[in-house]
């Protein structure tokens, strides 16, 4: 892909939460002028049908009705937005071809199923492509923050927690984790961002004030996975009593940037941006 500005039709696979109608509005604001959705049943929001031209609902796992929905309908290139929870990607009921694709991996997490489904979308002339480009918009660049300005010590803590969040991130583990006054509290795994949140703060005791730092991978793969927080996550960071949340500048996605002010206002929660 030279450019957006090139891209006339393209497909929306479609996971859970809002990303995916969030997408849908940036890349009809960038130009695009068709898009055709596949979501999932029990996973996409149904009100992605109201920002597509034409959506397609399947069941996880049915992985030659998702490449036909789009090669029956022209369309060449397709992104991969929003979270397909990863009990579903364990407890899916795949069809033939998706028994196929898993037999054939040595390994079975997110990077490596999504990959071999990109390969598999590849063959019949579909092009997994990154939906970076219309979204770095709203990825916040370096010298962001909102909320209180940080401490020396918060500052020290967001260093050492970076730099500990890439080493796990290298190791296919996590992309966040959370720490307080030089020591790792908790590492994202299996269970996400949010219950790490929840974790690292319980661990943090009763007095809370730990720091949570959120990455990419070094050598990230944008199409199937975009760093991304919201106001569900300064929630969660709020209830847990983290008093910092870092992200990496121009690579982590900020929904609803209006809402997250208020909230890390409301809670005195800083939210900021560190270089990658």
């Amino acid at each position: 892909m030279t450019g957006i500005e090139t891209v006339a039709s393209l497909g929306i696979i479609a996971g859970n939460r809002s990303l995916p109608l969030v997408f849908a509005r940036q890349a009809r604001s960038l130009g695009v002028k068709r898009l055709v959705a596949v979501g999932f049943e029990g996973e996409t929001s149904s009100e992605l049908a109201g920002l597509v031209d034409e959506i397609v609902w399947l069941k996880v796992g049915q992985l030659s009705k998702m490449i036909a929905a789009f090669k029956d309908r022209g369309v060449s290139q397709c992104v991969m937005v929003g979270q397909i929870s990863p009990k579903s990607l364990f407890d899916l009921r795949p069809d033939l071809r998706a028994m196929a694709l898993l037999f054939k991996l040595k390994e079975r997490n997110a990077h490596t199923i999504f990959g071999a489904i990109a390969n598999e979308l590849k063959k019949d002339g579909v092009e997994l492509i990154e939906a970076k480009p219309w979204l770095k918009p709203l990825m916040p660049a370096g010298g962001f923050s909102f909320g209180p300005k940080l401490s020396a010590d918060q500052k020290a803590d967001v260093a050492f927690g970076h730099r500990i969040a890439r080493e796990v991130s290298r190791l296919e583990i996590g992309q966040l984790v959370i720490v307080k006054n030089g020591t790792v509290l908790a590492v994202e795994g299996f269970e996400g961002t949010d219950k790490c949140l929840v974790r690292g703060g319980e661990l943090a005791g009763k007095d809370g004030g730990a720091v949570a730092v959120k990455v990419a991978k070094e050598n990230h793969d944008w199409r199937f996975d975009i760093p991304c927080v919201g106001p569900q996550t300064l929630e969660t960071c709020a209830g847990a009593r983290i008093c910092v949340l870092a992200l990496e500048a121009e690579r982590t996605l900020l929904l609803e940037p209006e809402a997250c002010e208020q909230l890390a206002r409301k809670h005195k929660l800083a939210l900021t941006t560190i270089a990658g």
